[in-house]
């Protein structure tokens, strides 16, 4: 992907681990219960109405908190939003896939597509708060493994797919030298300067940074919550401090652009526990007007011209302050009623949806709409259908086999 659209892995971006919001290993909840002994802040309030009147929110245990199913689901509306800008609300190659500009093809929807994007910024404050929660309590060792193992399979194959189907003579979009598709495959090519083979892995890049940050002061010295309400503040004040001097190691470490999101997830999570804690609603309130503010900058007029710029500065507040609003929701309880099974399916097919969605997305459409002549909203529809089932394959047939078994691997001690 060229812009912004963090998608898309389940336990965040699409990156974030779908299988951490709803459970922690024995040794991740032991090292919980230790903390919470310590630290009142490492429990989480009992929903609305229970304990007597007047009286402070009986607090229990983070292990007992229901699972989050809403969201898997609202993994998966930032997905389609961001497979909506690249089918529709953008141009570019998928206007050689259409045969025309999507502005022909949709009239009226192509400026509703065009805020697709911000998918990615509301997959960043999901995976904030879901690495926040899959972190607290987990050796460093368990922590790395967990993201390994939920990143790397699916990704892999992704990389090896997309490389073999544009390598096939009927497919006239470029293909990646043999050298770029092999270093692809660390998932640093964006630091290596190599072409990348998937178009919306640029915010896996992101992600592996704010991993390596979260891992470094928070995992490695033991997750709290002093330690974390500092943390978000120093990254805040450093954030600022590199977007103003525009230096680009800065740029590189501190990501002022997208650490507001991340940040903000994080304050959400301190609210999970605690919905009183003022330090946490500060920390999300402060990341709420710094994220806005990014978003609009880089969005409200994209410099590419193959970008559509029909976003106004209003819609793009509004999206984000949607994706603050809706995972607080989700952190406050109140959409504790969607914990329909299928949200779990929606929210295991996030991830391998957003890897292959976009440039898989130009062949199909090209097949369905040029060769067969199938009409440009069946087309859309038939297409995300068809991203959603190979989604499901990967899931079954590569993540499902694959992640535990490299959990193992990495987490087993040797000598």
């Amino acid at each position: 992907m060229n812009a912004p659209v963090q998608a898309p892995p389940p336990d965040s971006t699409p990156a974030a681990d779908g299988t951490a919001t709803q459970k922690h290993d024995i040794t991740a909840r032991k090292h919980d219960i230790t903390a919470q002994k310590h630290d009142p802040g490492a429990r989480e309030a009992a929903p609305a109405g229970e304990g007597t009147a007047g009286a402070p929110p009986r607090l229990v245990p983070r292990a007992h908190a229901p699972r989050l199913r809403a969201l898997d689901g609202l993994r998966l509306v930032a997905a389609l939003m961001v497979a909506a800008y690249h089918y529709g609300g953008r141009g570019g190659e998928i206007s050689e896939a259409w045969g025309t500009s999507p502005k022909t093809q949709f009239p009226t929807l192509h400026e509703w597509f065009a805020y697709g994007p911000l998918g990615v910024q509301i997959f960043f404050v999901i995976s904030g708060f879901v690495i926040c929660m899959s972190g607290w309590g987990r050796p460093l060792r368990s922590f790395f493994a967990s993201r390994v193992s939920r990143l790397m399979p699916a990704y892999w194959v992704a990389v090896i797919l997309v490389t073999a189907v544009f390598a096939l003579p009927a497919v006239t979009y470029a293909a990646v030298s043999p050298s770029e598709a092999l270093v692809n495959m660390t998932m640093l090519q964006e630091p290596l300067g190599s072409h990348r083979v998937l178009g919306v892995d640029w915010t896996l890049w992101v992600e592996l940074r704010f991993y390596a940050l979260f891992a470094l002061f928070i995992v490695l010295p033991g997750a709290n919550r002093q330690r974390i309400i500092l943390f978000c503040a120093c990254w805040t004040l450093a954030a600022t401090i590199a977007q103003g001097a525009r230096m680009p190691v800065l740029d590189l470490v501190l990501m002022p652009e997208y650490a507001p999101y991340f940040i903000g997830g994080i304050g959400l999570y301190l609210v999970h526990r605690d919905r009183r804690d003022v330090y946490a609603w500060g920390i999300v309130v402060v990341s709420w007007l710094i994220g806005q503010y990014n978003a609009v900058d880089r969005l409200w007029h994209a410099p590419n011209p193959e970008f559509f710029s029909y976003r106004s500065s209003l819609g793009i507040m509004v999206v984000v302050t949607f994706g603050f609003v809706a995972v607080a929701a989700i952190a406050l309880g109140w959409l504790n009623w969607a914990n329909w099974r299928w949200l779990t399916v929606a929210g295991a097919l996030t991830y391998p949806f957003y890897l292959v969605h976009e440039h898989l997305g130009w062949v199909v459409i090209k097949l369905y709409h040029q060769t067969w002549n199938i009409p440009s909203y069946a087309t859309l529809g038939l297409t995300v259908l068809t991203m959603l089932v190979l989604a499901w394959l990967l899931n079954k047939l590569v993540e499902e086999p694959l992640t535990p078994r490299i959990r193992k691997a990495l987490t087993q001690r040797r000598g």
